[in-house]
């Protein structure tokens, strides 16, 4: 158990938010947890809720927060293409005025601030796989750059703030995550094929569905953020975290179509525009530094997975 500390997640209503703060309660972490509910959602927190040491508050990070915490894991920003691209310019201050927002807040209580960055700041790369040190091949003015760039003009920040003001930064590049509590109609590959799948729906594949993606289970992913955020002051990052096991779109769709027992039929339509074409990480650094590395196999985590989407069609169809 660690030393019981006072901890801020902003986005905590989120996928990956809600599993951070379960797993810091449980850890004997005292969380606060903001969110203005654009993506994230109340239902994600009921367990929780009745829990002495948590706290959820409406609160955009677009907006200064004045609180007492002693860490910042800061998550928020829509992230699915569906729900960032909805309002592109928003997207961008959530990334820029939300790290300004929250690496000022760490600066007056002294805390040490996590950035939740993505692989996508490698856009659609040349190098495969992806290591920390390559810079990428983004497009500053396509539909996507509201993320993309707002995700590495955050990461600039962080560090700005790390060499002027000695501030104790870590950043973490998130690869493709999945688990329950993803959002049904958040156009990931993973919910979109799990919920066709279960509705014996045609799966929608785009492209020729040769291209690659690395899953992460949430649970693996959530453990290797607390690793870096109780890691030596001197580890900053970028550190990439994601699962270097590498699928074609289509052997996804296969697997859940199997999983799941489905009558489902794979179609196929255009790649969308700047749609990377392979996405895998290198976790050397991860593993060397924070003895870190996933261990839930794919179909085991997308077991689970489906379990949940089973259940939440079930109780609530009207969701999707």
């Amino acid at each position: 158990m660690l030393n019981e500390r006072r901890v801020l997640i902003t986005g905590g209503a989120g996928f990956i938010g809600s599993h951070l703060c379960e797993r810091l309660l449980a850890d004997g972490q005292e969380v606060l947890c903001i969110d203005n509910f654009y993506t994230g959602t109340r239902r994600n927190m009921h367990s929780l809720l009745s829990n002495s040491r948590f706290e959820l508050m409406r609160h955009d990070v677009c907006f200064p927060l004045y609180v007492e915490v002693d860490q910042i894991y800061n998550l928020a920003c829509p992230a699915s293409p569906i729900h960032y691209q909805h309002d592109p310019v928003q997207t961008t201050k959530t990334s820029v005025h939300g790290a300004i927002n929250m690496l000022g807040l760490a600066k007056r209580v002294k805390a040490t601030i996590l950035q939740a960055s993505t692989s996508e700041v490698y856009g659609d790369p040349t190098v495969h796989p992806q290591p920390e040190e390559y810079w990428g091949n983004v497009n500053p003015i396509g539909p996507r750059s509201c993320y993309d760039e707002g995700k590495r003009c955050a990461e600039t920040l962080f560090f700005d703030y790390y060499r002027q003001h000695t501030l104790p930064i870590k950043v973490a590049r998130i690869f493709n995550t999945y688990g329950p509590r993803m959002h049904p109609n958040d156009g990931r590959v993973v919910s979109n094929f799990i919920v066709q799948a279960l509705k014996n729906k045609d799966i929608t594949v785009y492209g020729d569905g040769g291209q690659t993606r690395s899953f992460c289970y949430v649970d693996d992913l959530v453990d290797g953020l607390i690793r870096l955020m109780e890691s030596k002051s001197e580890i900053v990052g970028p550190i990439n975290l994601g699962n270097p096991s590498e699928f074609t779109i289509r052997q996804l769709a296969e697997i859940v179509i199997d999983l799941t027992g489905s009558a489902s039929k794979i179609i196929h339509r255009p790649l969308p525009q700047d749609d990377p074409k392979q996405r895998q990480p290198d976790i050397s650094k991860a593993q060397e530094l924070l003895g870190w590395q996933p261990v839930l196999p794919l179909a085991d985590g997308l077991t689970k997975t489906v379990a949940y989407f089973d259940e939440l069609l079930t109780k609530e169809p009207a969701l999707v």
